[in-house]
């Protein structure tokens, strides 16, 4: 009975995260262009679907991987192994970056663009090894975006001032990388930050903060997410410069 209150709300308040974007949708169909809703059933729906499966995204982030995250960052805090703790959070970050739907989309229509603009072959193999080898290098930079992030909160560096010289890298590369690969490259450092990548990696900061004492999680736990969007966009731009 707890489970089931315990999603019910998650259902209401998944419910009640969407309902600007349905009063948005509505007010600007209804009484600014004037023209029902199509397909009213079928809208409805679907919103029904999207409603229930964030509902249980949420949930299931909730149950599962927040804790399995904190408690395996705790864990290998506790056992004291650097390496074993560097490895795990490289394939964390190579791992969830692969699976991430949002990159196999952009990853897949960049090939397609490439191919139409003559950049690579216009053939399904040559898409294919595009589309994979921009997929693999977001994931390399994400893995070792995750061990630095790691790193800075064994070491207790100040985050701002690497972003902020990350930063600087992303707009020297910008001038020298081929102008077909930066919106490539910066929307590269949006995707990573999706619904798979997100929940593992802030748990493991988090997780691994608490463990580790003088750490604060609040100030500490947090700042992982922003060099797996900042390195991307640099991994990627040197991919555009190796590939042209």
């Amino acid at each position: 009975m707890e489970a089931i209150t315990a999603l019910m709300k998650a259902f209401l308040g998944s419910l009640r995260d969407l309902l600007p974007i349905i009063a948005v949708i509505a007010f600007f169909q209804l009484v600014v262009l004037q023209e029902p809703l199509p397909n009213l059933v079928s809208i409805l729906f679907g919103l029904l679907l999207v409603v229930s499966g964030l509902t249980l995204f949420i949930f299931g982030l909730e149950m599962g991987l927040f804790p399995i995250g904190e408690s395996m960052a705790q864990a290998f805090a506790r056992k004291g192994s650097v390496v074993w703790l560097m490895i795990f959070a490289f394939c964390l970050g190579f791992g969830t970056t692969v699976a991430e739907p949002a990159l196999t989309a952009v990853a897949d229509e960049a090939a397609e663009v490439a191919a139409e603009g003559g950049m690579i072959q216009h053939n399904e193999q040559a898409m294919d090894d595009y589309a994979n080898g921009l997929r693999y290098t977001v994931a390399l930079s994400v893995g070792f975006a995750i061990m630095l992030g790691v790193l800075r909160i064994l070491k207790g560096w100040s985050i701002q001032y690497m972003i902020i010289g990350g930063y600087i890298g992303v707009v020297v590369l910008t001038i020298f990388a081929p102008e077909s690969i930066i919106g490539v490259a910066y929307d590269s450092g949006g995707v990573t930050t999706s619904t798979i990548t997100v929940p593992l990696v802030t748990a493991l900061g988090v997780g691994l903060a608490s463990a580790i004492k003088g750490r604060n999680p609040m100030i500490d736990g947090f700042g992982l997410i922003a060099f797996a969007s900042l390195l991307p966009m640099m991994f990627v731009m040197i991919y555009g410069m190796v590939i042209a």
